[in-house]
């Protein structure tokens, strides 16, 4: 198979292992409830596995990425894939909540995070055109995870009881995971940077991998990735609970992620589009500012019909803003250090998205109303637009000198 084909090869590989990854964290959700009710842990002590998980994926994303670049993404998806798996097995027979914490939080948080920064730093080296348009569709098939693997999941416990389907969805996890990550590769292009001078990256290719992560570029790329998701995170956790304070019926109001779901799939197909013909940067500020203002309309949302209206304009631009970080990086950083840039980028997001359902909680708390929480995201959310702003990119024309040598 020749190198312009396989490219697609691994766009599949990156998508379908974050889809299975991803919904293999996100079976807590399902299964909260029957795990509450047959062991008698609270509730906040099992839904405290997930913050515990985005902890564990912000601390390790960094670390994964870099062995990603000194070892190939192979050796790491595949340690996380079979990590994810064994992980959720040993979860399946914890008999203490201290034990399901660790296990299910901490190691299926932290293998998950194998996957992302690497699979999205292994497709930007893949591709030279249409590489915002395959990170995107990358996410595009961790997005599917929802629709997928949560309904999955839920199949599972109803005919069985939480710990069997748990069980059962790690021999799914590793049916999958495994032998897809096989097919995944280092990019050619880095393979030629490894043996020669030239590899047609970015002219910051000499920068060594301290100068990149001091530079003003990367600082700016955490702060605004960061910020992104804190403006997102407490709207995702908390629409529904707004929606039924507003008088929609649970199940109703539960449709509203289904909407923010399905646009937020168009969305970084879209997104991906429009970074590849007006670039990455300028789609992202775009998009940051949107995003702000649609936290902000949440607020004007009363009826189900304007909820609807709102997810759906909400869950498609900050879907497709996310893949573009990996994209602008692509631009401005030398591929042989993607996976640790990308791994730092996967870390602020993950850490901006713990901090939603907290500060969400605090606000309703204290002011007995949602409407503050989407202010608040909304001014945050403008600040993730104005930090975006003050990117610049690399100088190019240090480029020339270095690529005259045949």
């Amino acid at each position: 198979m020749t190198t312009s084909r396989y490219r697609w090869v691994i766009v599949a590989a990156g998508g379908l292992l974050g889809c299975v990854a991803i919904g293999g964290m996100f079976s807590l959700p399902v299964l909260l409830q029957p795990i509450a009710r047959d062991t008698g842990w609270s509730v906040t002590g099992v839904s405290s596995a997930m913050t515990i998980g985005f902890l564990a994926m912000a601390m390790t994303s960094m670390v994964w990425g870099t062995l990603s670049d000194r070892l190939g993404p192979l050796p790491v998806v595949l340690t996380g894939s079979i990590v994810i798996a064994l992980s959720l097995a040993l979860a399946s027979r914890a008999t203490s909540l201290v034990a399901f914490q660790f296990i299910f939080g901490a190691m299926v948080g932290s293998a998950t995070a194998a996957i992302f920064a690497p699979m999205m730093a292994t497709v930007t080296g893949w591709f030279d055109t249409h590489r915002s348009l395959a990170v995107s569709l990358v996410s595009a098939g961790m997005g599917m995870a929802p629709m997928t693997m949560s309904p999955l999941v839920a199949w599972l416990v109803s005919h069985h009881d939480w710990r069997t389907s748990m069980q059962i969805l790690a021999v799914v996890v590793a049916a999958i995971m495994i032998p897809v990550s096989l097919l995944v590769r280092r990019a050619p292009a880095l393979e030629a940077a490894l043996a020669a001078p030239s590899d047609g990256a970015p002219p910051q290719k000499e920068m060594s991998l301290a100068q990149a992560l001091r530079s003003p570029q990367f600082a700016i790329l955490l702060a605004t990735n960061f910020f992104c998701c804190a403006t997102h995170s407490g709207p995702i956790i908390h629409t529904v609970s707004y929606a039924i304070s507003c008088g929609i019926p649970m199940i109703a109001a539960v449709t509203i992620y289904s909407v923010e779901g399905l646009a937020g799939m168009g969305g970084r197909i879209a997104f991906g589009l429009l970074g590849d013909r007006f670039g990455a940067k300028r789609t992202l500020v775009a998009g940051l500012l949107v995003q702000a203002f649609g936290a902000l309309a949440y607020v004007f949302a009363r009826e189900l019909a304007a909820f609807y209206a709102v997810a759906a304009l909400f869950g498609f631009v900050y879907a497709g803003t996310m893949p573009l970080y990996s994209a602008l990086a692509r631009e401005n950083f030398p591929l042989r250090m993607m996976g640790t840039v990308i791994g730092g980028l996967a870390m602020a997001g993950s850490l901006g998205m713990a901090s939603g359902p907290v500060a969400g909680g605090l606000i309703y708390d204290t002011f007995a109303s949602y409407a503050w929480l989407y202010i608040g995201s909304w001014a945050v959310g403008l600040g993730a637009f104005l930090i975006a702003l003050t990117f610049k990119p690399f100088a190019k024309v240090e480029a020339e000198p270095a690529a005259a040598p045949a």
